[in-house]
């Protein structure tokens, strides 16, 4: 593996066995993403937020084990608490992701690879449990130049996603058995066949009714190749990196109780501080 970092250390991440326990009681991991837009030249405000449900994906590194992924694997060599999920780079949250991060991305040949690292929120209501889960950080998009040439996206990525990859297998890593790009068609070959297929459909807000679609962009197409061209050249991972996340349980409205954990740095040890609030 390539960083430009090096990995902070990190102890056990305290909210993590909780988060993944209400998610495992949900039907389906649901949740709501939101992001920066850029407004229009009259606004009073140079963003508004935009928010749309996305499916998590399992922390980055920590893909969740499916029997009918035929993608390689990467070996367990890291483990991180930042929560993953997948797009289309057509879709508007990429772009957002660009433009409203330190590098202010204004064209869109600039929100192609890999980079991003704008601010967004993640928000979970496990009704299952009575629990509301707030993530706030960053988000970055993982793209398939990963491996290919350094460019500033994709050497930015890896140094700040990498620091926050906790090493867990130390003789693999000095080996350099774990790599972005496998794991990035790891994340492609997670997704069912006709998630895969919606990589291929045609550019959002192209009209569809009463036309012929292009029969490499229809709608509905299922995708069993994991080297399919124009699906992975659509597809892309988001990471959010976590600053900090908020747990607030009413399950009993009479005794609601709520934490806050945040990550703070000092040096290259990083570590989550622990503060219960009243709701």
């Amino acid at each position: 593996m390539s960083t430009t970092t090096n990995h902070l250390t990190v102890p056990p991440t305290p909210w993590k066995s909780a988060f993944h326990d209400h998610l495992s009681k949900m039907p389906s991991p649901e949740f709501v993403f939101s992001s920066l837009h850029p407004a229009s030249s009259n606004s009073p405000t140079p963003y508004i937020p935009r928010a749309r449900y996305c499916i998590y994906r399992g922390m980055w590194t920590e893909l969740p084990d499916n029997k009918h992924n035929t993608a390689p694997q990467n070996p367990r060599v890291y483990e991180s608490d930042m929560p993953t999920f997948t797009t289309d780079v057509r879709m508007q949250k990429v772009g957002e992701l660009f433009s409203s991060s330190a590098g202010h991305a204004e064209k869109e040949e600039q929100t192609q690879g890999c980079g991003g690292g704008g601010p967004c929120e993640a928000v979970f209501w496990i009704k299952e449990t009575g629990t509301q889960w707030r993530i706030k950080g960053s988000g970055w998009i993982v793209g398939p130049d990963v491996e290919g040439q350094a460019t500033s996206g994709v050497r930015t990525l890896k140094s700040e996603v990498g620091r926050r990859m906790k090493i867990v297998d130390a003789e693999k890593h000095e080996a350099g058995e774990w790599s972005w790009g496998k794991e990035l068609t790891a994340h492609f070959g997670n997704c069912s066949p006709g998630m895969r297929g919606s990589w291929k459909n045609p550019p959002p807000g192209t009209p569809t009714h009463g036309q012929e679609p292009d029969s490499d962009h229809q709608l509905g197409q299922k995708v069993e190749d994991l080297d399919d061209k124009i699906a992975r050249s659509n597809f892309r991972v988001v990471i959010i990196i976590p600053d900090e996340v908020e747990q607030c349980d009413i399950s009993d409205p009479a005794k609601a109780r709520r934490w806050k954990y945040t990550f703070v740095v000092n040096g290259e040890q990083g570590n989550w501080e622990t503060e219960e609030l009243w709701p």
